[in-house]
């Protein structure tokens, strides 16, 4: 929901390992395809951030990863995380922003390189593991910064840009978005973009699209897309959600469906806990166990004085509704995520409920990370 200055915006845990240890789950490991043994306990964030909400971000382009935040990051068990760079809205070029935005937070890894990761392969997440780093994955939430030549593709690809939404809720030049009432799809040169990503190995992210423009790009794209941070229309009936038409071409054709923590749960716009796991569960009956994983559209870190909160949640509501790009759904009293699953023990405690409701900790781990991971590695190599 939140678009690029909104999401620059722990109380140290267990670890992931010490934290499934105390789980009761049943001893037994379920193999994913290209992934192994090893790979148990990585969690990967198909769209999040290491933003801290209770910090003034100062205006910067990207957040500047504050000692709670890394803390926090590392105590989660997180492995990865999607964040979002480069242009959304507002009135700045586009184009010009977003490079400006990568070569802002390529710095800011570089400062931090004992913690922070730069992602460009499946690999690179198995590595951030293995040296106990937070692996950054570069994405995009708006095609807009295409302009005109698809060709721009290569350059976003070559600065590590990795995975590309196509829209954001309106319209763009690429196709529809979610909130765009005529649904028409994808433009032409929406489709030449998708090829052109295709070939460059960047992921296809149609995450905000509108109905149609998911459904064609599934169809034309030649390698599997992804849904990075959704619900299921069929449980919710807002728009950011998404049909189960959606949902199963997107994992019939091998992609990935990530879930997020946000009001669109909920028709009543207060989401909880139970309600992700109800979407989850409702996006593996549609898309079977191998395709869907989170998506949680937020940080890590928890906003700590909610009443305070309401204040800046109402000028931002406010904010997005003139600028165009709000959502249905989002109100000044709907939080931009899910109360009662937040802060570092958000994936354990997901972990808990899941194992609940009866899944398999080998199914666990393909929601936490593995189906992710399996994924990334179809797209970008290992």
């Amino acid at each position: 929901m939140t678009t690029t200055n909104d999401r620059r915006k722990f109380l140290t845990g267990m670890t992931w390992t010490a934290a499934a240890a105390m789980l009761p789950w049943e001893a037994r490991s379920v193999p994913v395809p290209t992934a192994n043994a090893a790979d148990a306990g990585i969690i990967v964030n198909a769209l999040g951030g290491l933003d801290d909400p209770n910090r003034d971000s100062g205006g910067g382009l990207v957040p500047e990863f504050s000692p709670r935040v890394l803390s926090e990051a590392h105590a989660s068990g997180l492995t990865a995380v999607n964040i979002t760079l480069g242009y959304v809205s507002g009135p700045d070029d586009p184009f010009e922003a977003s490079v400006r935005d990568i070569a802002a937070t390529d710095a800011r890894v570089r400062a931090h390189e004992q913690d922070l990761l730069k992602v460009l392969t499946a690999g690179d997440i198995r590595r951030a593991r293995a040296e106990k780093k937070i692996g950054l994955i570069y994405g995009f939430q708006n095609g807009a910064m295409m302009g005109k030549d698809a060709t721009r593709v290569d350059i976003f690809a070559n600065l590590g840009v990795r995975v590309f939404q196509l829209t954001y809720n309106p319209a763009n030049q690429l196709g529809d978005g979610s909130m765009a009432p005529e649904n028409r799809g994808l433009t032409p040169f929406g489709r030449e973009v998708v090829a052109r990503l295709n070939e460059c190995r960047v992921m296809v992210d149609l995450s905000h699209s509108g109905e149609q423009t998911c459904l064609e790009a599934a169809r034309v794209s030649k390698a599997p897309i992804s849904i990075n941070h959704t619900g299921c229309r069929a449980v919710t009936d807002l728009p950011r959600n998404k049909t189960d038409a959606e949902l199963r071409l997107v994992a019939e054709r091998g992609g990935f469906v990530g879930i997020y923590f946000m009001p669109f749960l909920n028709a009543s716009g207060h989401a909880k806990a139970e309600d992700v796991v109800a979407h989850i569960d409702h996006a593996v009956q549609v898309c079977g166990e191998d395709h869907v994983g989170i998506g949680t559209d937020g940080s890590v870190s928890q906003i700590d004085d909610l009443t305070a909160y309401q204040a800046t949640l109402a000028k931002e509501i406010a904010r997005r509704r003139a600028a165009g790009i709000s959502a249905a759904g989002e109100r000044p009293d709907t939080y931009p995520f899910v109360v009662d699953l937040r802060g570092p023990q958000q994936f354990h405690k997901l972990a808990q409920l899941l194992q609940r409701k009866g899944y398999s900790s080998g199914r666990i781990e393909k929601i936490l990370g593995l189906n992710f991971l399996r994924y990334a590695e179809t797209i970008w190599g290992s």
